[in-house]
């Protein structure tokens, strides 16, 4: 069969499927997967080929990859070096122990037993980012959380894949210069990837966007991606994280924004095909001679990741609906797992058939993941669902020129204000009780989860000219920004911040005014504290004044910085610091006052 007539197939199979399992509320990921099984080997035959293709489709990972490296300036990825390596490690390495053990406890050898543990310990970056990326969940805690997991899994890959062939020798010097070349392979193309990518990545798009052929612009993206991926294969590396890597030396470049345009379009065909290729590679045959054995392994599988990040999520996060939607998330076994076990085959420290029926645990545990998060999407919001449909408000169809999200203390303050001004605006809360308790005032105020994109047009926000954010919880605040600044850019956008991260992180959306919320109250409280101590009033208002303009400026200073812990201490000590040297001038200045005029000390 021609390439054109296998495209063709790919297309008409994912054109007839996803959309209805999506429709069914599956997802389009277990869509893919099922194209996949029906027009494979053990489906309708109409495609054999399935290994090339697989590894083909990886691309899409790739691709995935480089997109998500632009959106992490280096000083943010600098910030999650704690999670990474704190949650990631974690995670490995307790999925990895009851793993190995197990396969241990049931006759494999310590040396595949190992393998098998870390292989297993592995997650889907492609399964758990679409997935994320599909349910909006990516800059949530446990959408942030499972990224951190999955990048120190992409990194942990790399040793991995340079000690299985070492292990595999026996009565071999391991000081061998021969045996170090691949590890002093890899650690070179890494830092070439980093060094180069600084230097010569930004003059080569400047160059060919200087040419002005928009062809000529996708062209050089897409080198750049295929190229770090082949560098790194090269070497034996995860191709995802060369990509990875040069999007994260782009994310602060003035073509970012071009780049994710251009690269989007291929990283979602070659995404559904590589899930389509993972379809295709089940092995219907063995879950039909062995049905019990598959499954049940598969199951076992998801359970102890599920039980392990649970833990660690509960323990990190602090919240149980954040815990129990990373363990679905990251429950499954991974891609990587199927490179790892290539390698322990070629190696032979794992056996072929040992190997065919944990890739086939793999798969149907990738299967599973998003049937997992349906059934628990239709347990866990049954209520939700049931209260908002009974409960929902129809907003009335007059524009208002403001639109206020959150009507708690905050939100009726100012809209008190604008009703006494005569100034219509449309109030939106998620909270039941808070709606019941203002409605008794008189206020007109609609039920409804301002992070809901439906909900913002609902409310005619695009024909809004404000939109003012008093939303006490953080993440629905900046949920909230996010939504509004992607679809009603013309719209204003102002808003309440808890505390100071909140504000840098508000800011960086494009919020502005951001006003933290007990900055001014917390002011004049001062300014009374400082009168009743016997300072003039004036001096008060200067007092205050002179601080309120500090703050403001350092603000400024450490929205630079604010992911950088050590630099942000460090950026407070010299603020503090500052501050009473200013303090320490004014006392300087009133005593030579009093010491020139002692009647000025009488005011």
């Amino acid at each position: 069969m021609s390439s054109l007539a296998e495209g063709a197939i790919f297309l008409l199979a994912a054109v007839l499927v996803v959309p209805l399992f999506r429709k069914l509320g599956l997802g389009a990921v277990l869509g893919y997967l099922a194209a996949g099984l029906v027009i494979g080997p053990d489906g309708l035959g109409l495609i054999y080929d399935v290994d090339n293709i697989l590894h083909f489709a990886e691309l899409g990972i790739v691709f995935l990859l480089f997109i998500i490296g632009l959106e992490l300036q280096p000083s943010r990825l600098w910030a999650l070096r704690k999670p990474v390596f704190g949650m990631g490690g974690a995670q490995v390495a307790l999925s990895a122990l009851p793993i190995g053990l197990a396969a241990w406890a049931l006759g494999v050898t310590p040396l595949s037993a190992a393998i098998v543990g870390l292989a297993l310990a592995m997650s889907s970056t492609a399964f758990a980012l679409q997935t994320l990326a599909e349910r909006n969940q990516l800059m949530t805690q446990h959408g942030r959380a499972s990224f951190s997991i999955l990048l120190f899994q992409d990194v942990a890959v790399i040793p991995l894949l340079a000690i299985i062939p070492l292990l595999a020798t026996t009565g071999t010097d391991l000081n061998d210069a021969g045996m170090l070349w691949p590890i002093v392979r890899a650690i070179g193309l890494i830092a070439l990837v980093i060094i180069g990518g600084h230097y010569l990545l930004r003059p080569l798009f400047r160059m060919v966007s200087a040419a002005g052929n928009h062809e000529l612009f996708t062209a050089a993206a897409l080198l750049v991606v295929v190229g770090t991926a082949l560098l790194m294969d090269w070497a034996g590396l995860s191709m995802a994280l060369g990509s990875f890597l040069a999007g994260v030396l782009m994310a602060d470049s003035e073509f970012r924004h071009e780049l994710s345009a251009q690269i989007e379009p291929f990283k979602g065909l070659l995404l559904g095909l590589f899930f389509i290729a993972v379809g295709m590679s089940v092995d219907l045959q063995l879950i039909t001679h062995q049905p019990a054995l598959v499954i049940g392994l598969a199951l076992a599988l998801v359970a102890v990741k599920f039980m392990v990040l649970y833990g660690l999520g509960y323990w990190r996060l602090g919240d149980v609906t954040c815990a129990r939607k990373l363990a679905l998330t990251l429950s499954q076994g991974g891609e990587f797992a199927f490179v790892l076990f290539a390698a322990a085959v070629q190696a032979d420290t794992l056996a072929a058939t040992l190997s065919d029926l944990l890739i086939m645990v793999v798969t149907l545990s990738m299967a599973l993941t998003p049937v997992l998060l349906y059934i628990d999407d239709r347990i866990a919001g049954r209520r939700e669902r049931r209260e908002q449909t009974m409960t929902y408000d129809s907003i009335d169809e007059e524009e208002n020129p403001v639109v206020i999200a959150g009507f708690g203390r905050f939100g009726q303050i100012v809209g008190r204000v604008l009703r006494m001004k005569g100034i219509h605006f449309t109030a939106l809360d998620k909270s039941l009780d808070q709606l019941n308790f203002v409605r008794r005032f008189g206020n007109k105020v609609y039920y409804g989860d301002a992070t809901r994109l439906e909900l913002l047009r609902a409310a005619k926000l695009d024909q809004a000219r404000l939109l003012v954010i008093a939303i006490d919880d953080m993440e629905d605040s900046l949920k909230t920004a996010e939504l509004a600044r992607r679809h009603f850019p013309q719209v204003k956008v102002l808003a309440r911040a808890r505390n100071r991260v909140h504000s840098y992180r508000l800011k960086e959306l494009g919020v502005d005014p951001v006003i933290r919320e007990l900055l001014f109250s917390s002011l004049e409280l001062t300014r009374h504290v400082l009168t009743g101590l016997g300072i003039p009033p004036a001096r008060a208002d200067e007092a205050v004044e002179r601080f309120r303009a500090h703050d403001d400026q350092l603000m400024e200073r450490q929205q630079q910085f604010y992911h950088d812990e050590e630099q942000l201490i460090e950026s407070a000590k010299q603020a503090s610091q500052e501050l009473r040297d200013l303090f320490d001038q004014d006392a300087w200045a009133e005593d030579s006052q009093r010491a020139s005029d002692p009647q000025s000390g009488r005011d």
